[in-house]
């Protein structure tokens, strides 16, 4: 089924509905595990007192019913769990609409990485990043995809065909849905690198040889056992003596197997939790029916060697849950005459031999559907963010109209038209502190990330060249390493000036080459963009040095000046985030170190 909304009204509508229908049917399911809980106890009350009275009948009877309503207990039970993270999934959503949603979510604060190149400067890690407002991924791999997505643009060939499957999948609430909830477990914590490590491992044990030996074995101790109570019974004479010598060869057997076994199930229980999860998310896509040529694509990797990704992943669920057996006591007991350890064993070669070419596959498709479920789900929920458009050949562009910021609040986004290319190929942006210049570098950066990873943008409209990205805002000096501000300040300038040798580069500067004098800021400020200019590269420099917007003098016909402004009205400030063309005229250094309490 396929919803399409105009609007974030009628998306949260929908949301409210959902969450409504599942809390209540929580609360149904909450009070059934109640009754059923209850009527466990009586009749396991009744069981004992029958058994003490000796009315072995009807004790039967109550075991069976017993039995039955433990099976009925453990699905009311499932459906519980199932109808209460469905709830807190709707009620998140809800909190994300109502941009309430920083602290609630995986931050991806385990792919940070400080020298990236704008990954910090542009907040895509941590607490209210960009990564916990769009991750929706369950799997490791999916939350891997959609961080490389965040972190290295894709070409735009790429891009456009995510555009159609973002579309389609903002579409199916319900598909997303399934995919958030399947299984019985929140979080699918199998460790897809683990996974294929595993399967790819080469151990020598032939399988095909010692199932049927193992059967065998297991037989002969069965009928061994079955042998010496026969005997017994029949002649009152114990006769083991079988039964040991095949015990004997089992021992003799599992010695000699014991590295092999232990290779074919090392690093298992890490890579192999909760598969049964994964299993249901894959019988889901499976089933299915895909329009865009992406998701149709990604889907048919599901479907190799004949047999749905999903039935495998589930039967070797189902080994990973035998082999697991193997610390309880009782299966212990039971290792050393039926071979238990050596049958399982053959299972999990066999399913390497037959799915260790595909496995890759089916997890890094898994990993694109997640990743894409997640932009479609902001999608869905910002109908009125368009998706870019692309623009090839001629002259470098970023044309965006009312840009906002996705991590702000709607009430406090304030959206500016940014235009880059031509005569303002680059733009000084001037102003007094906190004006808004470092947030203006931060919008145009971070819609640039979604342009060119899949996702709608927080825009009117955004038409740009495909680009890569590059940034110098949170630098800072390192005691540990020994490095100045204004060596590491000028060590990631040039590793952006670098970029712009490998195609159109946007490049955002905030307040560049602070950490040193006025002199030498505005002779290498010059230097730098004089060779960016050339290249062709697009950017923004902020700056408070309002010697360094005489730059535009330098190059009039690619370098303009705007500016932020303040207002102040009875010893406050106040500020309309606006963007206005030419220098700003005025500073408020002063007013705000008088405000701390500061006498100046």
């Amino acid at each position: 089924m396929t919803t399409a909304f105009s609007n974030s009204a009628e998306v949260k509508a929908e949301y409210e509905r959902r969450l409504l229908r599942h809390g209540t049917a929580g609360r149904d399911l909450h009070q059934r595990h109640v009754w059923t809980g209850n009527a466990r106890v009586t009749l396991f009350l009744a069981i004992a007192a029958l058994g003490w009275r000796g009315h072995l009948y009807w004790m039967g009877a109550a075991i069976i019913a017993f039995v039955a309503l433990a099976i009925v207990h453990r699905r009311i039970l499932r459906d519980k769990s199932q109808a209460e993270r469905a709830a807190e999934m709707y009620r998140l959503s809800i909190m994300r609409l109502e941009d309430r949603w920083p602290g609630t979510g995986d931050s991806g604060e385990q792919f940070r990485d400080p020298d990236h190149i704008y990954a910090d400067d542009l907040d895509i890690f941590g607490p209210g990043g960009l990564f916990q407002l769009l991750c929706q991924a369950r799997t490791r791999m999916g939350k891997e995809t959609l961080a490389r997505w965040l972190l290295h643009p894709a070409p735009v060939e790429s891009v456009r065909m995510r555009h159609e499957a973002v579309r389609e999948l903002g579409g199916k609430l319900d598909l997303r849905e399934d995919l958030a909830l399947g299984g019985e477990s929140g979080e699918i914590k199998a460790d897809p690198n683990r996974l294929r490590r595993w399967s790819e491992t080469q151990v020598a044990f032939n399988d095909r040889l010692w199932l049927p030996c193992s059967l065998l074995l297991a037989a002969l101790s069965v009928a061994a056992v079955v042998w010496a109570v026969v005997s017994f019974i029949r002649t009152g004479a114990e006769s083991w003596a079988p039964f040991l010598l095949v015990l004997m060869v089992n021992g003799a057997v599992l010695f000699s197997l014991r590295h092999s076994l232990e290779q074919l199930t090392l690093n298992l229980d890490e890579a192999g939790h909760n598969l049964d999860a994964l299993a249901a998310m894959l019988h889901r896509l499976e089933r299915e029916h895909f329009t865009s040529s992406l998701l149709q694509q990604l889907q048919q990797k599901l479907m190799s060697h004949g047999e749905p990704a999903s039935r495998s992943i589930a039967r070797l669920d189902t080994l990973c849950d035998l082999e697991d057996s193997l610390h309880n006591m009782f299966v212990r007991l039971i290792n050393l005459p039926l071979l238990y350890s050596v049958m399982v064993a053959c299972g999990l070669q066999h399913w390497r031999r037959k799915n260790s070419g595909a496995i890759a596959g089916w997890l890094e498709a898994v990993g694109e559907i997640e990743a894409l479920a997640s932009l479609g789900n902001y999608a869905c929920e910002h109908p009125e963010d368009p998706f870019p458009e692309f623009v090839g050949g001629g002259a470098p562009c970023f044309a965006g109209a009312a840009l906002g910021h996705p991590l702000l609040p709607a009430e406090h986004c304030v959206r500016n038209d940014v235009t880059l290319g031509g005569r303002s190929q680059v733009l000084l942006v001037s102003g007094s502190n906190m004006s808004g210049k470092s947030t203006l570098l931060r919008v145009v950066g971070i819609n640039t990330v979604l342009a060119m990873m899949g996702a709608p943008v927080r825009a009117a409209g955004l038409r740009l060249s495909p680009a890569t990205l590059g940034a110098c805002m949170h630098i800072s000096d390192s005691l540990r390493k020994g490095v100045s501000h204004f060596y590491a300040e000028i060590k990631r300038i040039r590793q952006v000036v670098d970029l712009s040798t490998q195609g159109t580069l946007i490049f955002l500067f905030d307040e560049m080459l602070q950490g040193t004098n006025s002199h030498d800021r505005r002779v290498g400020a010059e230097g730098i963009l004089r060779t960016l200019i050339s290249s062709g590269a697009l950017g923004l420099v902020t700056t408070h040095d309002l010697a360094l917007t005489s730059i535009a003098e330098v190059f009039p016909e690619r370098v303009a000046n705007v500016h932020f402004q303040e207002k102040l009205e009875a010893g406050e400030l106040s500020f309309d985030y606006r963007l206005r063309p030419g220098i700003v005229h005025t500073s408020n250094g002063v007013e705000l170190m008088r405000s701390v309490g500061l006498e100046v």
